[in-house]
């Protein structure tokens, strides 16, 4: 903090030409200078020195969010990337179960088509021998 300029000298005259004499116009001037010494006050050099202080972290700070935004933005962009690769590959594997459903069913068809075929010759021949 700055300290408030005081003219001791000027004041000292003030109080001579109200008529104080000259040791008590001493005497209180070095009071009134003494009691600024200790007063902790700011000037306004102090209060343009904290204010630029505070401008320059607000800007450091938003560089820093700004910062922060682009890396999110980044983040979210590849987990969307991310997101629509596993889409694509869950596709393709739920094509490629579906083929193998379609194959399988078809073999299973097959199957009982033969399986049928050879039941009815069985019977066929059951029936030939029975009668």
């Amino acid at each position: 903090m700055g300290q408030v300029a005081f003219d001791t000298l000027k004041f000292v005259e003030t109080l001579e030409t109200a008529g104080l004499p000259k040791d008590q116009a001493k005497a209180i001037s070095l009071a009134v200078r003494e009691s600024h010494e200790a007063a902790d006050v700011a000037t306004k050099r102090d209060l343009e020195d904290a204010k630029k202080d505070v401008l320059s972290e607000v800007t450091a700070v938003k560089r820093d969010l700004e910062d922060v935004r682009k890396e999110i933005e980044f983040r979210f962009e590849k987990t969307d990337t991310q997101i629509a690769d596993a889409r694509k590959e869950t596709a393709t594997q739920i094509a490629l179960l579906r083929k193998d459903v379609e194959s399988i069913s078809t073999w299973l068809l097959i199957k009982m088509a033969a399986m049928m075929t050879a039941l009815l010759g069985i019977a066929v021949t059951l029936v030939k021998i029975l009668i």
